[in-house]
């Protein structure tokens, strides 16, 4: 049986205790206003511009149905806004819906997680997941030491430091990152991040905020880490559906695989050592 993690706030039924959520914390140095800008324009543009490029497609589209402009200008952008128009169709139907279980089984997708209790009835939940051709103990390190002040995220570092995170994404494993206390701020800019409401070695790390990190064996060489993030309802929700939610599934993914990456040749490396000691003493 493994081992649990105690904190204070709601029992879970295994056992488990989670803390209430909290806003992410901002660290001492404190964030300028061009940072801060900064910052939210790179994480949100790209999805304002998507929304408004459907959005001005949808109308442009109505416009040339009902009133059959003839202009040039109308003749030349028609093509623009079919596109957009039939984005405006797609993303909601087919991609949007897609993406909350990127890699994900139906089983996972519904089992609860730790975690699931700091936000209760939420209004949308993702669960993503990926296989690990590596054991658990494989895994857990690399996962562990995730922050921006320690190993990264394994994600897009060039778009990170586009926004002014100072990101560097660690290609070992760091023997001095891998505990983390209830409370602990994992950093995901170098001025904010989000505290740590479970810890539990080579199973999950839940990040108030953000979502449970949680790593489960399959067999005795391959695991599944699976990502659960659940929004809260109210207005908030609709800036996390519209401007974050896109870039956040991008971003994961990508951390995913990054993660796998670096599991996976770390592992391999180990294996190749081992077998070349093996070689040496017989």
């Amino acid at each position: 049986m493994r081992s649990t993690a105690k904190m204070s706030g709601t029992i879970l039924p295994d056992g488990e205790q989670l803390t209430p959520p909290q806003p992410s914390t901002v660290s001492a140095e404190t964030i300028s206003a061009v940072d801060a800008v900064r910052a939210f324009s790179v994480m949100t543009g790209p999805s304002a511009f998507f929304d408004l490029f459907l959005l001005t497609s949808v109308i442009a589209t109505i416009r040339r149905v009902l009133f059959r402009p003839h202009t040039t200008a109308a003749r030349r952008l028609h093509p623009l806004a079919a596109l957009g128009t039939a984005l405006a169709v797609v993303y909601p139907t087919v991609i949007r819906p897609w993406m909350p279980g990127w890699g994900a089984s139906e089983q996972e997708r519904y089992k609860p997680l730790p975690g699931d209790n700091l936000v209760a009835n939420p209004l949308t939940t993702s669960t993503r997941a990926i296989t690990m051709e590596v054991p658990v103990e494989a895994v857990w390190p690399w996962l562990a030491q995730i922050g921006q002040d320690r190993g990264g995220f394994y994600s897009y570092e060039w778009l990170e430091n586009l926004a002014g995170c100072k990101m560097h994404n660690a290609d070992s494993i760091h023997p001095e990152w891998q505990q983390r206390a209830i409370g602990d701020m994992v950093k995901l800019h170098w001025a904010l991040g989000n505290r740590v409401a479970c810890f539990e070695p080579n199973h999950a790390m839940v990040l108030e905020g953000w979502g449970a990190f949680v790593v489960e064996p399959q067999t005795a060489s391959r695991c599944r880490v699976i990502l659960r993030s659940r929004t809260k309802r109210g207005w908030s929700a609709l800036y996390e559906v519209l401007l974050i939610e896109l870039p956040h599934f991008l971003m994961e993914r990508q951390m995913l695989l990054g993660l796998k990456k670096r599991a996976e040749h770390g592992w391999r490396q180990r294996f190749a050592r081992m077998q070349e000691s093996k070689g040496e003493t017989s």
